[in-house]
C-alpha cells in the first residue's frame, strides 16, 4: 500500500506533488483503488475531479471516499460524487465571491488594506534625493524594497 499525501496544500489546485506522483501510478496501474479521506481533499473543482474520475474509469482503477462512503465502482456512487463535487466548488465560489465582496465594502468605507507603514517617509525622501535606489533606501530602513517605492509613489499621487 502506497500513501499520497499533500500536506499543506490545497486540495483546490490540480497540480500537487503528491497527487501529481499518484497519478503517474495510477496511469502504470501500480494500484486498483485509489481510496481517499474525503473527496474534496482530491478535487474541489467538479471539472478536476470528473476528468480524475474518467482517467481511474480508463484505467479500470475504482475511487473511494472513506468518510462519505462512496465507491465508483457502482453508477450510484459515480452520481453521487458528482453531485458533491458540484457542491464543494459552489461553496468554494461563494466563499470567494463573499471574500471580494469584503473587500469592496472596505475599500468604499475608505479604509486602506494592508500593513500599515512604518517607514519613516522623511528620511527616505532624503535618502532618495541623495540619489539612492529604493533598494538602497530599503536597506537602511529595513524595509522592502518595494515597500520604500509604494510610501513614496503613494505621498507623490496625494
Amino acid at each position: 500500500m502506497t500513501e499520497f499525501v499533500d500536506k499543506g496544500i490545497s486540495g483546490a489546485k490540480e497540480s500537487r506533488p503528491q497527487l501529481d506522483k499518484a497519478m503517474l501510478a495510477a496511469k502504470a496501474r501500480k494500484f486498483d483503488v485509489l481510496l481517499v479521506w474525503n473527496f474534496d481533499r482530491f478535487a474541489r473543482s467538479v471539472q478536476h475531479l470528473l476528468r480524475a474520475l474518467d482517467t481511474f474509469n480508463k484505467l479500470g482503477i475504482g475511487f473511494v471516499s472513506f468518510t462519505e462512503g462512496i465507491d465508483t465502482n457502482t453508477p450510484m456512487g459515480k452520481f453521487t460524487l458528482t453531485v458533491l463535487g458540484a457542491v464543494g466548488e459552489l461553496e468554494r465560489s461563494m466563499i470567494i465571491e463573499r471574500t471580494k465582496a469584503g473587500l469592496r465594502r472596505v475599500k468604499a468605507n475608505g479604509k486602506q488594506l494592508g500593513i500599515k507603514s512604518t517607514i519613516d517617509i522623511a528620511q527616505a525622501r532624503a535618502l532618495r534625493a541623495q540619489g539612492l535606489t529604493f533598494a538602497e533606501i530599503g536597506t537602511q530602513l529595513n524595509v522592502s524594497r518595494t515597500a520604500i517605492s509604494n510610501a513614496l509613489n503613494r505621498e507623490i499621487a496625494a
